[in-house]
């Protein structure tokens, strides 16, 4: 079903949404002070292609370290992000949303969409690996915090 599901989505609108964070990622790439952005920008365009069976995690949570985008530079870096390109590729996923609500098969896409309009709000500090992978890191969190 995950395959089906990526298959669809890529057709009917996460290729769009997909090139928008690779022309993002580009245009960070060309400023040169942007690199750490265009890396996070290509890592999500690949989630934003085929989200299915995925799932955006941060790295502090998924390795229990912290480390130059979890912390205090990735808020600042995650501040500059908001202002200059997050609220263009949100709400360009809530506008894909909006469109995907309109039909009943349409209702998993809009909550995918959705789901990447807040990660596009602050990228920096995420990292996006399977379900299953996410789901173990949060469980050994938990168990180790008791």
């Amino acid at each position: 079903m995950r395959t089906l599901g990526n298959i669809i989505w890529f057709l009917f609108g996460g290729a769009v949404m997909g090139l928008a964070w690779v022309l993002f990622g580009v245009l960070a790439f060309i400023s040169i002070v942007g690199i750490p952005w265009g890396r996070s920008c290509f890592v999500i365009a690949g989630f934003s292609f085929f989200p299915f069976g995925k799932e955006a995690i941060y790295r502090d949570e998924l390795t229990r370290a912290e480390d130059i985008g979890t912390g205090s530079f990735g808020f600042i870096g995650n501040a500059l992000w908001f202002i200059f390109a997050g609220v263009w590729l949100a709400l360009g996923h809530v506008a894909s949303a909006i469109a995907c609500f309109v039909t009943i098969i349409g209702i998993p896409f809009a909550l995918q969409h959705l789901k990447l309009a807040v990660i596009s709000l602050a990228p920096i500090g995420q990292t996006i690996v399977d379900k299953d992978v996410a789901a173990m890191a949060r469980y050994k969190n938990n168990k180790f915090k008791l």
